[in-house]
């Protein structure tokens, strides 16, 4: 079984500059998921490769023991490139590099390292377990649900709930069905999710994999300052 696992790290950020190799309770937000991808790759012998477009990315990482000969191509480094297509170009570029075939790839998001070891190893298990499931991804329990308190306009320019079971049927909170936030902390696929192409992380054979503790993704600067909270104060009841 060949594991193959991509950090992808763009040096552009409008919304943080820097954002990936900032540091973050006392070392670069990189090195979070540099140390869980050499922790996964350790036990399951996999190769990572670490998908940038940036030198200064580049170096911080060979400080954390990540050294790579790949370059991101500049056309999916943009800020409209889909991460899919980044993941697709990295892999290609690992298999002729290794001249092997993966069997499953893990990426883990730099922006959300609020994971476990164990929530991996479940998850992996999980995706294993089900021959028919392309991926699975990690997700929080929902802050909103928009069978109940989520709104969207409507051509008229008025508003109604952006799902309904039924027109004639106005739901609690209580029967309102289950969703869930993508938290964006990991992504495990099936090597058949880009032999088919796929250009989205959801589709008819995904399964989800639900923490059972705080994870975001860090995506605005209050969003930093909150996470390094909870690292600085030792906030958090697991280890990541």
């Amino acid at each position: 079984m060949n594991i193959l696992i991509t950090l992808c790290a763009r040096g552009g950020s409008k919304g943080i500059p820097g954002k990936n190799i900032k540091p973050i309770a006392g070392k670069p937000l990189l090195a979070y998921s540099i140390e869980m991808a050499q922790k996964f790759a350790a036990k399951y012998s996999a190769d990572i490769v670490l998908s940038t477009d940036s030198d200064e990315v580049k170096k911080v990482a060979s400080i954390h023991n990540l050294y790579t000969g790949y370059n991101r191509p500049t056309e999916t480094a943009s800020d409209t490139a889909g991460k899919i297509d980044a993941i697709a170009h990295a892999l290609n570029y690992m298999e002729k590099k290794h001249s092997t075939e993966y069997d499953f790839i893990l990426d883990l998001d730099v922006t959300s390292p609020l994971r476990t070891f164990e929530d991996l190893e479940e998850a992996f298990l999980r995706l294993q377990q089900d021959s028919k499931a392309l991926n699975i991804f990690s997700v929080s329990n929902a802050s909103k649900n928009p069978y109940f308190n989520m709104v969207e306009i409507k051509d008229n320019g008025y508003y109604s709930q952006v799902k309904r079971i039924d027109n004639t049927i106005s739901l609690s909170r209580q029967f309102a069905p289950e969703v869930f936030e993508m938290n964006a902390s990991f992504y495990f696929y099936r090597k058949e999710f880009f032999d088919k192409g796929c250009k989205s992380a959801i589709t008819d054979f995904s399964l989800i994999y639900l923490m059972n503790h705080v994870c975001f993704d860090i995506d605005e600067s209050i969003d930093f300052e909150f996470m390094e909270y909870l690292l600085n104060s030792n906030k958090l009841n697991f280890n990541i």
